[in-house]
């Protein structure tokens, strides 16, 4: 199983890169719990709290494929620096006015302003498709990038919750932004293993990776996986406060993450087979279809085991669908392609953090948990509007030329 992830660590600078990625990206999934509960224990609010968090991934979505662009034109270097020392500043800001005496807006405008953080998961899927183009090592890198990802989002909303419960309802927020800073930092260094930059040409330049057959349908359907995150996030930290143990929202979140890491970790080992199309479309119901027994869960650790299980179709969905986005782009927009199919799930994050904020104020913690369900169901649904014919095999995503 090993053999197939050890091969990719064989050209130089992988390993550095990979390393240097990883604080960046634990901060990522620390950000939205550490905001979350910041925000609902000094303002005393689920409702502000989601609708802070929604509008800092809003910023993420639109400056997502943006900096993604510059990064393909630019390279990575030029834009990770700059971007998150303008992002580091206004962190700060947001921790210092969520204590403070100040309107409820300034957090709105400083949780917004902290959000240009380039999308380094996007970067790193970027170099690994450069330096492996064949189909096999993608699909293991892939499934590597994945099972970090969960592993991040296994730990960062555990020690983000410890942080915020234990010590400082700030205590997270700071932590993240230390993480942040250092590790996009470090992983600007490892300039050996960046991308080329590749011309564009000026029918690439201007058609959107959006109007690309596929990419699309593939950002709608991470749109409202992303509201499955976003509200299983609010709704989970709501559930574990109102049963008098919010420190276990960060384990429960984990064990979605974990399931979703074992996933991946044994889907990239697997041949593939099939069209892409088809094994996405596959991902998805199996998403939707796990998702359904949350609902029944009568306490924090049958909740627990639920997700656990539901996170088993997570990592092959994400998987799957970097690369058929891989084969859909052109080269040349190829981060920018990634982070535009990765705003969707920003997106969804977002608007799944506010409706699943508001869910939990107007009916009740444990009734919140039917937003990620019926989230779930819809993204089953706009994949087999979208990838139902090319599955059968009476149409195919249209692939890009190389750029």
């Amino acid at each position: 199983m090993l053999d197939s992830y050890r091969r990719l660590f064989r050209t130089p600078g992988a390993v550095a890169f990979t390393l240097a990625a990883l604080p960046a990206r634990l901060s990522v999934s620390m950000y939205g719990v550490s905001v979350v509960v910041m925000v609902a224990t000094l303002r005393d609010s689920y409702a502000l709290a989601g609708a802070v968090s929604a509008a800092g991934l809003v910023a993420v979505a639109a400056n997502g494929p943006w900096l993604g662009r510059l990064s393909d034109r630019h390279g990575q270097a030029r834009v990770i620096v700059p971007a998150v020392l303008v992002s580091t500043v206004f962190a700060v800001v947001l921790a210092v006015c969520a204590g403070a005496d100040v309107p409820a807006w300034t957090l709105f405008v400083a949780y917004t302003a902290a959000c240009c953080t380039p999308n380094v998961g996007a970067m790193t899927r970027a170099r690994w498709t450069v330096l492996y183009p064949d189909q096999e090592h993608r699909h293991s890198a892939n499934a590597l990038e994945q099972a970090l990802d969960e592993l991040c989002f296994m730990l960062g909303p555990v020690l983000a919750a410890l942080l915020c419960t234990m010590i400082a309802p700030q205590a997270g927020l700071i932590a993240s932004i230390v993480l942040m800073l250092g590790g996009s930092l470090a992983f600007a260094a490892q300039r050996r293993t960046q991308p080329v930059i590749r011309p564009v040409t000026a029918a690439e330049r201007e058609k959107s990776p959006l109007r690309v057959r596929g990419v699309l349908e593939v950002t709608v359907t991470f749109l409202f996986t992303g509201m499955v995150f976003g509200s299983m996030e609010v709704v989970t930290v709501a559930y574990t406060d109102s049963l008098g143990r919010p420190a276990a929202a960060g384990v429960i979140l984990g064990l979605l993450a974990a399931g979703s890491a074992v996933a991946g970790l044994a889907f990239g080992t697997i041949k593939v087979r099939g069209t892409t199309a088809a094994r996405f479309l596959v991902c998805v119901a199996g998403m939707a279809v796990l998702m359904q027994p949350v609902l029944l869960a009568g306490d924090v650790w049958t909740l627990g085991v639920l997700l656990f299980v539901a996170g088993l179709a997570t990592a092959p969905t994400m998987i799957t669908s970097m690369t058929l986005v891989h084969e859909l782009v052109p080269e040349s927009r190829l981060t920018e392609g990634m982070t535009v199919t990765m705003t969707g799930l920003l997106i969804g994050v977002s608007a799944g953090a506010s409706v699943g904020g508001w869910v939990v104020e107007t009916v009740g913690a444990h009734r919140g948990y039917a937003t990620p369900a019926i989230a779930a169901a819809l993204a089953l649904l706009v994949a087999l509007i979208g990838f139902g014919p090319a599955a059968l095999g009476r149409r195919r995503p249209e692939p890009a030329r190389p750029g």
